[in-house]
């Protein structure tokens, strides 16, 4: 059915958004609908993933079709991820597309004079025959991160390999960031040979494009760049930007501002402020007017570009914090107010924030492809997916029933706890049952366990409560560790079979993207309800909802906590033949009970055991250890 209805959204310039169950093949259903029809029609097919590991997933399909369809299909990642250089020089690997892509120009430009050391990966690029490179793409199709250790052990630029090879690829595997990022999607396009009406787009994991959508066209300055502008002046001069004020006097009216601001208008980690509240400030203390403050603005610009060429003729990453700071005060005072809330917040550092509303901002380009396909496991409500990324209200909207045995999966809640902030507030020993019930379950079936909570402060305050179980191996998603690190902890996790418990976050990296097939995780503890931190920016994005689309709690709220609850779920079930269980220990799941499926039950540690028991004869021995153990008992 999936490979008709994308087949049919090619066929007919359409739009398609479709909810298929985890594990039911989305990425090869959807590469079979799509590559005849942009074969025939000539079209690109541009496959957006949100991570890697989706990214290599569309890499092993495309080998897996290659009998029946030879298609060329390319993996793009950014330069940070594949230039050499950036890899050892911790300078370049904090460097934006931007700024890579100008050291890049200028270190190509030198190679090409006959400086080779200038990138001895690029001059190999210009100087080796290539034609076993493209025999090697289209014999092998390697993810990014293959053809990167392929290109490494040649002294080839991975980057520029790719690049050139992308003119004639049927198939483009690339993150997000290269289609919705205008000057990245520009940059694509002319590697591509081919406008957006050329192109067949597959959206993957696309309950993840609202909020990023959202991020990708927001912006901050926090009191930490302007600390580094203050540097840069002192580096590279202090010219006057207004009659009597020079550019350290307006880097201070700008930190003098922020704590205005913060001590004026913060509430807890955010607020909003007024929209003319900056620019007063700065007119203020400039003596400008608004018109002239624009001329200011451009002085900042002119300015920031003269300390990147600067810094680019000097071999140095071309940054300039004076530069980033009138970008950001130029769409400060330019931005539209329906579409955006102008925010101060406060976490390790204070700045002021322009926070995007509207997720079809940087989602219109959408529009111009020659068709597009948005799918995941966890999209519904669909039309509100539809609405809220501005798709045609006439989109095809499509929920694919999962295939597997629905015995094979069984989702219950508790009613005696909560998360919730108020009963939290006025009863404190909720933590205490919630840590009871996680660890009678834990010691009662000795099965790989993930936890998920709502937050990380609440995993921090429940996590230490949790009774150790002997013999069981415990690991912990923080939120400060690297990809490398978290990568390292699943792999145990999952090579534990049975023997292991991860802490983690509903919404987080381990909730979403990464496979449990098996027994690799087969029990989630779900703590809480993972609703939407009731911050000043969510209770700006409830009232833009509200007047947008006329029910704000559903879009803003109610829609992204189910979608979260889903995602948790979904790890537990990939495939006709895994079975797993879902536990969650707040009352409140009672509102998400035919979402979920969920019944309501007084010892989830016993339910846990009867489901298990029922999988073969030999785990009715498990329920001996339920002998003698009751609900809170560690």
């Amino acid at each position: 059915m999936l490979i008709d209805l994308v087949r049919s959204a090619c066929e007919c310039r359409s739009h398609l958004v479709v909810e298929s169950g985890t594990g039911t093949g989305k990425t090869v259903c959807s590469l079979h609908g799509a590559l005849d029809v942009c074969h025939r029609r000539g079209k690109k097919l541009l496959y957006l993933t949100r991570t890697n590991s989706q990214q290599r997933q569309v890499m092993y399909e495309l080998r897996g079709i290659r009998g029946t369809r030879n298609h060329f299909g390319i993996a793009l990642q950014g330069r940070r991820n594949m230039c050499p250089l950036a890899k050892v020089d911790p300078e370049l690997a904090d460097g934006n597309p931007e700024e890579l892509s100008k050291v890049c120009g200028e270190r190509k430009a030198r190679v090409m004079r006959g400086e080779e050391d200038a990138c001895v990966y690029f001059a190999s690029v210009m100087s080796q025959d290539m034609q076993e490179v493209t025999r090697h793409l289209r014999r092998e199709l390697p993810t990014a991160e293959e053809f990167a250790d392929y290109c490494q052990e040649r002294t080839l630029c991975p980057y520029e390999a790719t690049k050139m090879h992308v003119p004639a690829a049927d198939v483009v595997a690339a993150p997000y960031i290269m289609f919705f990022d205008g000057f990245i999607r520009r940059t694509l396009l002319d590697w591509m040979g081919c406008s957006l009406g050329d192109i067949a787009l597959i959206v993957d994991e696309a309950h993840n494009l609202p909020s990023y959508a959202r991020e990708l066209k927001s912006s901050k300055l926090s009191e930490v760049t302007l600390r580094l502008a203050e540097n840069e002046i002192d580096e590279f001069g202090d010219p006057e930007v207004a009659e009597g004020t020079s550019m350290s006097d307006l880097v201070g009216l700008l930190g003098n501002s922020l704590e205005s601001a913060v001590e004026e208008y913060l509430i807890d980690e955010d607020g909003i402020i007024p929209q003319s509240f900056l620019e007063e400030e700065l007119m203020f203390g400039t003596r400008q007017t608004s018109t002239k403050l624009k001329g200011t603005y451009s002085q900042l610009s002119n300015y920031g570009e003269m300390v990147r060429d600067a810094r680019k003729g000097a071999g140095r990453l071309p940054r300039s914090y004076i530069h980033r700071m009138a970008g950001f005060l130029t769409h400060w005072h330019t931005l539209e107010e329906g579409e955006y809330v102008k925010l101060v917040v406060k976490s390790d550092t204070s700045a002021f924030e322009a926070y995007c509303l509207d997720a079809s901002i940087a989602c219109k380009p959408v529009l111009e492809c020659h068709s597009s396909v948005h799918m995941s496991g966890t999209l519904r409500p669909l039309d509100d997916y539809v609405l809220s990324v501005g798709l045609p209200r006439d989109s095809v909207t499509a929920e694919i029933e999962s295939p597997f045995p629905p015995h094979n999966r069984r989702i219950v809640f508790v009613d005696d706890v909560t998360t919730r902030y108020e009963d939290l507030e006025r009863d404190p020993a909720i933590v205490n049952r919630i840590a009871d019930h996680i660890s009678s379950i834990v010691s009662a079936c000795r099965r790989n366990t993930i936890i998920f909570y709502p937050s990380y402060a609440t995993m921090h305050r429940v996590r230490p409560l949790v009774a150790a179980v002997e013999g069981m191996q415990v690991y912990t998603e923080e939120r400060s560790m690297g990809q490398g690190d978290l990568m390292d902890a699943v792999q145990q996790f999952k090579s534990a079979h049975g023997n292991a418990v991860m802490h983690a976050v509903s919404g987080g990296r381990v909730s979403e993207g990464i496979d449990f097939p098996g027994d690799e995780m087969e029990l989630a503890i779900i703590v809480g309800i993972p609703y939407p931190k009731p911050t000043s920016r969510h209770r700006a994005l409830q009232y833009f909802c509200e007047i947008k689309f006329g029910d704000g709690w559903t879009h803003a709220v109610k829609a992204p906590t189910e979608r979260k609850l889903l995602q948790a779920v979904g790890r537990l079930i990939r495939s006709e033949t895994d079975r797993g269980m879902a536990v969650v220990l707040d009352r409140r799941a009672a509102q998400f009970e035919e979402v979920l499926n969920a019944s309501r039950c007084d010892s989830p540690a016993r339910e846990v055991l009867d489901f298990f028991s029922e999988r073969s004869p030999e785990d009715h021995a498990t329920s001996d250890v339920y002998k003698g153990l009751r609900p809170g008992r560690r």
